[in-house]
């Protein structure tokens, strides 16, 4: 098989593929890795870039494809974080400490780890430009950039976290600041937003929404909380079965919906909030808050944009169906920095996409949808139902799936499961 096909059959992209082989079940320790460092070659085999979820996962299967030593990982930070736990960082039901490892312990035996940043591409010359001017060549190139976060987008940010009253999920330099204004609340509006650009992990803006509405019920705050979600988005969820189920949720538990309302400026030293009516371009509103959650706009790295593997938004521009680069077959993308019609999130992949709905502190709907919208669920159950089964996977299981299998590349997700549960229903 070519090496390309390697990396089609290899990627995230059929569910078959995520089957365990004879002999992956035993795990062993992390191993040593070849050490962080300006790269010791100028050519790899297959040079990755990025050391995400995505990064490290896909290294580590062509690591055990092209041989140790032919793999590299272009990735600058030294800390690797388990961001989907971040939710539950914010919300006080997990320390921050544990979504975090050095990135040396998650690199996989035998791929080179390169501690620079690639600040340019050259796909018609098979090589990539990285701090330094230090010029890397490959022979097949993975990219794994992911999204960026864009606080300065929104006036008044990010400077405006230095008060209290405000935090943001997204950051693990504001994650803990939710938790803080979440057990500050005293009373008043808590707003929770949503922008008007793709995010990683859409769920989340509201996930915490509940999660706070949750906290403050036990702790009696309930009633002096007026709690809204103000969201750029004309629908609160972007499939229909698990939407209706959210909304029923929303009035229960008395929370306003404000559609099409983008957060334009935080003014942090007065506690407001200005939205602008998405409808009404140029008409703002602007609220006090008590507490305020911002999701950030997000966009393509900067490195990405104007790049000749990316669109004209600046995602990389890949087929939907083997994420192979529609010009240069060999190059691939893989996560959020791609402009593949599915949500950004690390749960998405082969048009698959599984969205854990934290809707209390013991309670989850797992959405799991394809391409189309579509549920495109696992379990033989009714997963538009709050479930405590489903949280603990979203907070013990995956946690455990994603450090030990996922990162290791013996983990591709549930649709070897979802295939097994399906044939046992027949």
């Amino acid at each position: 098989m070519s090496a390309i096909g390697v990396l089609s059959s290899c990627s995230c992209l059929r569910p078959g593929v995520w089957l365990l082989k004879p002999g992956m079940q035993q795990m062993g320790s992390f191993g040593l890795h070849t050490a962080a460092r300006c790269a010791t070659k100028d050519y790899y085999e297959v040079l990755v870039l990025g050391g995400g979820a995505g990064g490290i996962t896909m290294s580590a299967r062509m690591k055990r494809k092209v041989g140790a030593g032919n793999v590299a990982v272009v990735e600058p930070s030294e800390t690797h974080y388990y961001q989907p736990l971040w939710t539950l960082v914010g919300g006080g039901a997990k320390r921050l400490a544990t979504s975090a490892r050095p990135t040396g312990s998650v690199m996989p035996k035998g791929v080179e780890w390169i501690k620079s940043r690639v600040t340019a591409l050259d796909p018609d010359k098979n090589c990539v430009w990285l701090e330094n001017d230090i010029k890397i060549s490959y022979k097949y190139l993975i990219i794994a950039l992911g999204i960026s976060l864009h606080y300065e987008k929104i006036k008044g940010l990010p400077e405006g976290f230095d008060h209290p009253k405000i935090g943001s999920n997204y950051s693990v330099h504001t994650v803990e600041k939710t938790w803080k204004a979440l057990q500050d609340f005293k009373e008043g509006n808590a707003i929770f937003t949503f922008p008007n650009t793709p995010v990683k992990c859409a769920g989340a803006p509201q996930k915490i929404m509940y999660l706070s509405e949750a906290y403050w019920r036990k702790t009696g705050k309930r009633s002096k909380a007026n709690i809204m979600f103000n969201t750029s988005l004309g629908v609160i969820f972007g499939v229909k079965k698990y939407a209706d189920a959210l909304l029923e949720i929303i009035k229960e538990r008395n929370i306003a919906v404000n559609y099409k309302c983008n957060l334009v400026e935080v003014r942090a030293d007065k506690q407001e909030a200005v939205f602008e009516n998405l409808d009404k371009p140029g008409v703002t509103e602007v609220h006090q808050y008590e507490m305020l959650h911002v999701t950030p706009p997000m966009g393509p790295p900067d490195v990405l944009i104007n790049s000749p593997v990316s669109d004209q938004i600046g995602w990389v521009d890949v087929d939907k169906e083997t994420l192979q680069h529609k010009k240069y077959p060999n190059v691939f993308g893989i996560g959020d920095c791609t402009n593949l019609p599915t949500s950004k999130t690390a749960a998405a992949y082969d048009g698959y996409t599984s969205c854990p709905l934290v809707t209390g502190y013991n309670k989850v709907i797992l959405a799991e949808f394809d391409y189309d919208a579509q549920p495109l669920e696992t379990f033989p159950i009714d997963q538009s139902k709050e479930r405590v089964t489903m949280y603990h996977m979203k907070a013990d299981m995956m946690p455990f799936l994603y450090w030990n299998m996922l990162l290791k590349g013996y983990w591709g997700g549930p649709a070897p499961v979802r295939k097994l549960m399906h044939l046992g229903l027949k």
